[in-house]
């Protein structure tokens, strides 16, 4: 009898932490789309493919990581390069469409207001799919995250704490030189460690870029449109320098990254894990990524 009662009590405390672990399990399961800089020296015809392969996906919503329009130093006016794209809006107005201000979006009140106006969207805003959570923040003058900016992250993802799990957006990727020079910025980190962020996703740069760090993974998704710079330098596809845009399957807690280099001309059709990418670049044959890969019968 004493063994049996111990056998229950044993049962009951595993089914207990079971029960709580199911109940602390994110429900989620969708699909959503990252396109990366339009602008900065555009080139329609990439961002228009660009919008064809993401369609193709049917992703549950999309969002960008900000320059939208030309902006500032374009000789048409700013009102004008935005109405330009609203044929895009309609032709993919199944898909909500999120937007991360960039500085080539806002540079001025003005602009700003323009911004608002045509994206229907604030400067800085946070919205719940299923049970993750996302938060965009604005950079766009500046280049690092203002005392502000700082103060709505920690108190949105205070009000979000129970939500798994997180993501962070904002243009300017100011990160990449604290955790390339081994530091990090002790503004955010501190912000996203207390409230277990995992994902930080920026733009701007016009290059892929993934950088883990104590428990968060930094990621600058590159252009979508905009000039490639490396190209220039001779630089390709193994220093992050080619037109892609990102798709991101979130299951449960889990979140897994695919990045798809376009199809066409101007690129190769390449696609890989993003956990196949760290701070030194790609982590297989940049020729043929399927090359390494093993399938489990």
């Amino acid at each position: 009898m004493r063994h049996r009662r111990s056998f229950l009590a044993i049962f009951l405390i595993l089914s207990a932490g079971f029960l709580i672990r199911a109940a602390r399990e994110p429900k989620n399961d969708f699909r959503f789309s990252i396109m990366g800089d339009r602008t900065g020296g555009h080139q329609d015809q990439i961002f228009g493919r660009v919008w064809r392969e993401v369609d193709l996906l049917h992703p549950d919503f999309v969002i960008n990581v900000g320059d939208t329009i030309e902006g500032r130093g374009d000789r048409s006016p700013m009102d004008a390069q935005w109405q330009e794209l609203r044929p895009v809006w309609e032709q993919y107005q199944h898909y909500p469409l999120y937007f991360t201000p960039g500085n080539h979006d806002i540079w001025s009140n003005e602009s700003e207001a323009l911004y608002r106006d045509e994206t229907k969207r604030p400067t800085h805003y946070s919205f719940n799919y299923q049970d993750a959570h996302f938060t965009v923040l604005d950079n766009s003058r500046t280049t690092d995250l203002t005392p502000e900016q700082l103060t709505f992250l920690d108190a949105d993802l205070k009000a979000n704490a129970e939500r798994r799990p997180k993501f962070v957006f904002f243009h300017k990727p100011y990160w990449i030189s604290y955790l390339r020079s081994g530091q990090t910025s002790a503004g955010l980190h501190p912000i996203l460690k207390k409230h277990n962020v995992e994902h930080v996703i920026s733009g701007h740069g016009h290059q892929f870029v993934r950088l883990p760090y104590d428990g968060v993974i930094y990621m600058e998704v590159g252009s979508s449109g905009g000039r490639l710079g490396g190209l220039r330098r001779g630089e390709g596809f193994s220093k992050g320098w080619f037109y892609h845009h990102v798709f991101a399957r979130v299951k449960g807690g889990r979140v897994r990254f695919t990045v798809k280099e376009i199809d066409g001309p101007m690129g190769q059709g390449r696609m890989f894990r993003a956990e196949d990418w760290d701070a030194g670049g790609p982590r297989f044959d940049v020729g043929d990524p399927a090359i390494t890969d093993k399938p489990v019968s």
